[in-house]
């Protein structure tokens, strides 16, 4: 393909979308994403897919004119998250949803927690700053998991009495 046509970010013939008239900022430049966006975009993609899907497939499904290795850059690193699975297909990989949006959160959540030191004491300020709906939900969701709950992914430790849910400035009673 020669140049006429390149700068053009819709097909002739094909109709403008919403999403490509949002996708640009100031002056008619991309707009710059935020942190895990394009992750999440592509991730959705997949999962739109409802199977096995190519790098160029997933790329034909977004908006912005992705060039191709962008694409596989980015399913590359939702390989490394665990979000993505990937199969040999001759000289490429078919690419499928292992995580849905909520498991790649968790997925960054548990990143960032396996980088600190004093585990604890993360784990104690997310705790103390849950809203009460939310320490709720997951009181409930610490009493039905367990080593054997399908998601465990390691054995449960012993916990303190003093644990996260009763740190200070909480009354654990009161909710």
């Amino acid at each position: 393909m020669g140049n006429a046509g390149r700068h053009e970010d819709v097909p002739q013939g094909a109709p403008a979308s919403p999403a490509a008239d949002a996708s640009l900022g100031a002056g008619g430049r991309p707009r710059k994403r935020g942190q895990g966006e394009l992750e999440a975009q592509v991730l959705a993609a997949v999962r739109a897919g409802g199977g096995p899907v190519t790098a160029s497939w997933v790329r034909e499904r977004l908006d912005g004119g992705l060039a191709l290795t962008t694409v596989i850059t980015i399913l590359s690193r939702l390989h490394a998250k665990n979000a993505v699975t990937r199969t040999r297909a001759g000289r490429s990989y078919t690419w499928t949803n292992a995580a849905d949006e909520a498991g790649l959160a968790a997925l960054r959540m548990r990143r960032v927690l396996d980088g600190e030191r004093d585990r604890e004491a993360v784990l104690a300020r997310f705790v103390s700053a849950l809203s009460p709906g939310d320490e709720e939900r997951l009181r409930a969701l610490l009493s039905r998991t367990g080593p054997d709950a399908p998601g465990a992914s390691e054995p449960a430790e012993p916990s303190e009495p003093s644990g996260p849910p009763d740190a200070p400035g909480r009354a654990s009673g009161n909710r």
